[in-house]
């Protein structure tokens, strides 16, 4: 078996199983009232996140390395898709540490100053930063010319467009009455559809990488830093209730979170990283498809973190597997079944 064919039956078995496993979290979630606290609110929506990383991603992905003939921009809208569940996953997870940190800081203020309704504007807030950022190569920041140039002979005016397309507003956002043209052009100009064909590298490292991937995780991590300092002193002064207990076990499960995103999606941004600054540099497929893989298995790591090292939702999905899941494969149904309510 190839590296293509291998990387394929393991984005099958990956998407399938991370899908799987994330829904039951959602399921969960779900049938279980006590388990509807805003911090497993915005579990909720890592979940969502990490499924639709198994839904769209990774079936992305798999377009993407198949090299098939597509229009530039039909090419660049299934190249953009992971990048928007990924920045979401990294958004929620800033969420998620603010929310943890107020806990453990100000307790007797949380309920006022973090609400339903705020958790969710904040989670609407970070799904339309996502597709702002996500989708920015739409907007011109883009592959473009590496994609037309070795496929197409380019005649003086469609030259001049692309000229007129790099001279931009705000550093990468083209003209407005240059989009129209451009758009036409890209729809009809076909060529070998890549990630790295048509996402700008420049766009992946200073941008994805640097400003919108390191800077959070930073911040995320002196979040966790200052929280369980301020554990560390409760400690001295002998002032640590059960209540905070509980906090910090959380606030630990959500830094390992963090870990284990950091190791997952390191790889791939520094496997980019050194394919921008080193061009000579010659990498192997393998590699890329290797990186591939670990940054979505960290959507399937997720719930497994969260439901062993929460025993309260560790036990609730074990339940719901087992009398939904477990029951209904169990237990074959010949003909239909109907339920005769009695009075």
């Amino acid at each position: 078996m190839g590296a293509d064919n291998l990387f394929i039956a393991l984005e099958v078995a990956l998407a399938i199983s991370v899908i799987s496993i994330n829904l039951l979290v959602c399921t969960t979630v779900y049938l279980h009232r006590e388990l509807r606290t805003l911090t497993n609110y915005l579990i909720t929506c890592l979940a969502l996140a990490d499924l639709s990383v198994g839904a769209l991603a990774a079936p992305c992905s798999i377009l993407l390395s198949l090299d098939l003939s597509v229009s530039f921009y039909g090419c660049l809208m299934i190249a953009c898709c992971p990048l928007v569940t990924t920045q979401f996953s990294v958004f929620v997870l800033l969420a998620i540490a603010i929310n943890t940190h107020l806990k453990i800081r100000q307790p007797s203020r949380y309920s006022i100053l973090v609400t339903k309704k705020r958790v969710t504007m904040a989670i609407c807030l970070c799904w339309i930063s996502s597709l702002i950022i996500g989708f920015t190569p739409l907007m011109g920041w883009n592959g473009f010319e590496s994609f037309v140039t070795p496929t197409a002979n380019l005649t003086a005016p469609v030259e001049r467009a692309i000229l007129r397309q790099k001279i931009s507003l705000l550093g990468f956002f083209p003209r407005p009455f240059a989009i129209l043209n451009s758009a036409n052009r890209s729809w009809h100009t076909v060529g070998q559809c890549s990630f790295r064909g048509v996402i700008s590298t420049t766009y992946m490292v200073y941008f994805m990488f640097f400003c919108c991937t390191l800077v959070p995780l930073s911040v995320m991590f002196g979040i966790y830093t200052d929280s369980f300092r301020i554990v560390r002193r409760y400690f001295h002064r002998q002032q640590f209730r059960s209540a905070k207990r509980s906090e910090v076990q959380t606030a630990k499960t959500l830094l390992l979170m963090v870990g284990i995103f950091f190791c997952c999606w390191m790889p791939i941004n520094v496997v980019n990283s050194l394919a921008y600054f080193c061009p000579s540099c010659r990498l192997p497929t393998w590699l890329f498809y290797f990186v591939v893989i670990l940054s979505h298995l960290n959507s399937l790591i997720n719930p497994m973190v969260y439901a062993l090292r929460k025993k309260d939702f560790g036990t609730a999905l074990k339940a719901v597997f087992v009398r939904y899941v477990l029951f209904c494969i169990s237990t074959p149904r010949v003909g239909p079944v109907f339920q005769i309510a009695r009075p």
